[in-house]
């Protein structure tokens, strides 16, 4: 039985890193995707004084702290803007929400119409990879797709978010401009 080719269905747009989590990301061109989700992305958890995890929906002015990844110095940069001490912690892997986030350009242009979940952002909907689509990304729940050398299962569609969720089934390096393939 000869095997169904894989097609081309859209093209990655931009690739963010979110080295801390919460914190503003940093666009990249290419970017190493791991069993666990792009290096370096969500690696840490901010911290209060009292051991609490401050998240910017708790501490808005955090979200456009731009994360760096160096926890000395991030921690230094939200000091300063919330004015009292944190600290960075290596995020444990059990309190990461999915390997990686995917959104098409369409989904936030319908954001912003209107068409946006409560809680989420349709200027910042902090997704790994924004794609350029023929389509919608909600209609790849359960299947594979192939960006650049990893491969990616789509799990689900987020409670409070645009595009879709992603488990890593081969990693591999992405960049922009990468074919997506379904």
């Amino acid at each position: 039985m000869a095997q169904q080719e894989d097609r081309v269905v859209g093209r990655v747009e931009q690739i963010w890193v979110y080295p801390v989590r919460s914190l503003a990301g940093t666009a990249v061109t290419d970017a190493e995707v791991t069993g666990h989700g792009l290096a370096g992305d969500r690696a840490w958890t901010v911290l209060g004084d009292d051991d609490r995890v401050l998240r910017a929906k708790d501490e808005p002015g955090i979200a456009d702290v731009p994360g760096t990844g160096d926890p000395g110095v991030d921690a230094g940069s939200l000091a300063a803007v919330l004015g009292r001490a944190v600290r960075l912690v290596p995020t444990p892997e059990e309190a990461t929400v999915a390997p990686v986030h995917l959104v098409s350009r369409g989904a936030i242009e319908r954001a912003a119409q209107g068409e946006v979940p409560e809680g989420c952002s349709a200027d910042d909907p902090r997704a790994n990879l924004v794609l350029t689509l023929d389509g919608d990304e909600r209609t790849w729940v359960g299947r594979e797709l192939r960006v650049g050398e990893a491969v990616l299962e789509v799990t689900r569609t987020p409670k409070h978010c645009l595009g879709v969720y992603a488990d890593v089934r081969r990693a591999g390096r992405i960049s922009v401009g990468d074919p997506v393939l379904l």
